[in-house]
């Protein structure tokens, strides 16, 4: 797909009105990539993935490690090593996907022999080096490069036993060895340290490995006791992206539209779709068609401001922030500090972005306040981040002559994001 270097969003006349089905969920997408990548029991099917770039560079790792992969069409096919893993000769490249680098280096120290792992230069400087600890103590030589990408994993299996691991800056840490931890010789516990970010992933992560078999029981104290002995090979249906989902949920509150989001759960664990509280809290209807989740911006337009806690959901404040822009008061969106240290330092970007859209928006430690001002025309920058660049084309749908930099950076994980915009 092609896209422009910079792209002008077309201003909505009248309320946005639709149905959406966002992509398969990205999350769900890596973690069943990599369990059903480990199961034994002949190929297991994956139904509703996402196709997008950061999905790609997962298959391609789990590919050099040896896994045969059917990807042509949906439902795609992944035959389990039973946790055999060959070592490939060149560097394994995670992209600029976070849950590649962290998931792929947990799943080579199962491998039969070193794995080099990189990624992008900003890849490079996110943080691996408490994942990297954790595996040392379960017997796994790994060499990082200052705590970070590039890094090399010798391989030759897991010990088990007890292992801790700190969370503070990533959940996807925790995630990484409880998926391999049932390949390990013996029973292993893992315990926590510091305040778990984006928990709901890790239960998401549980569900995903409970699925296809996996013996995982929750101690007191913070620790998972996971029971060796592997994963079968299952039939696996992948929810909507609830992160994904923000966007034309965000749509419909800004525009006093209705939208219809398909293929969601309401009992998901997936952490973002809990933006769905706040945006009820400003003003939105909210109400549940079947499987059907149905958004209703405020028929006033009036949407007010919030003062909310993000810390579990901080994927799911980009898109958020940007209803905070159109609301009657000022908005403060509280424990983002792992912003810092995504795609791009978020916390900055959206600062910058906010500001450029005519409101002032201030950090202030791991908060976000968010005062709304005059909207006024914008070129907005996206960072090579695709969460920057879906939520800030919905200004557009408000506010005459807005740009957008590097729109292709949405392929990351919704390749037709602006295909959607469009229908509705």
């Amino acid at each position: 797909m092609d896209f422009p270097a910079v792209m002008e969003i077309p201003v909505r006349k009248r309320p946005v009105e639709g149905l959406v089905r966002p992509p398969g969920s990205k999350s769900i997408t890596n973690r069943a990539l990599v369990v059903a990548s480990l199961a034994e029991g002949g190929a297991s099917r994956l139904e509703g993935p996402l196709e997008a770039d950061d999905t790609e560079v997962m298959r391609a790792g789990l590919r050099q490690l040896g896994v045969l992969i059917d990807d042509v069409d949906d439902p795609w096919l992944v035959l389990g090593t039973g946790g055999v893993l060959s070592a490939p000769g060149g560097v394994l490249d995670a992209g600029a996907s976070g849950t590649t680098a962290r998931f792929i280096t947990a799943v080579a120290s199962l491998a039969s022999g070193p794995v080099r792992i990189d990624g992008t230069r900003r890849m490079r400087e996110r943080p691996i080096a408490d994942l990297a600890a954790a595996l040392e103590e379960a017997g796994v030589v790994v060499e990082t490069s200052e705590g970070c990408l590039p890094l090399v994993v010798h391989g030759g299996g897991l010990r088990g036993g007890e292992i801790g691991v700190d969370v503070s800056r990533s959940s996807q840490y925790l995630s990484a060895l409880l998926m391999v931890a049932p390949l390990a010789r013996d029973e292993m516990v893992i315990s926590t340290r510091g305040e778990m970010v984006s928990g709901p992933y890790v239960q998401t992560t549980l569900e995903v490995m409970e699925a296809f078999g996996a013996q995982v029981q929750r101690e007191a104290g913070a620790a998972f006791r996971v029971k060796p002995g592997g994963y079968r090979s299952a039939t696996f249906e992948i929810e909507a992206d609830a992160s994904a989902a923000v966007y034309p949920m965000a749509a419909a509150a800004i525009t006093g539209g209705v939208v219809g989001i398909e293929g969601l759960l309401r009992g998901s664990t997936q952490a973002d779709l809990a933006v769905v509280e706040v945006l009820q809290q400003m003003g939105c209807r909210v109400r549940w068609v079947g499987s059907r989740l149905v958004l209703e911006g405020p028929a006033d337009g009036v949407l007010e401001g919030v003062d909310w806690d993000m810390s579990r959901m901080p994927d799911g404040a980009l898109g958020l922030s940007v209803v905070c822009l159109f609301a009657s008061a000022p908005s403060r969106l509280r424990g983002l500090g792992t912003l810092r240290l995504k795609e791009t330092d978020r916390l900055a970007a959206l600062s910058m972005e906010l500001t450029r859209a005519g409101a002032r928006a201030v950090v202030v430690e791991d908060d976000l306040i968010i005062e709304p001002g005059r909207l006024r025309s914008a070129r907005f920058h996206t960072y090579d981040d695709h969460r920057m660049a879906m939520s800030f084309a919905l200004v557009g749908l408000r506010q005459v002559g807005v740009e957008i930099l590097d729109p292709g950076c949405v392929t990351k994980t919704w390749p037709g994001y602006f295909e959607m915009l469009r229908t509705l």
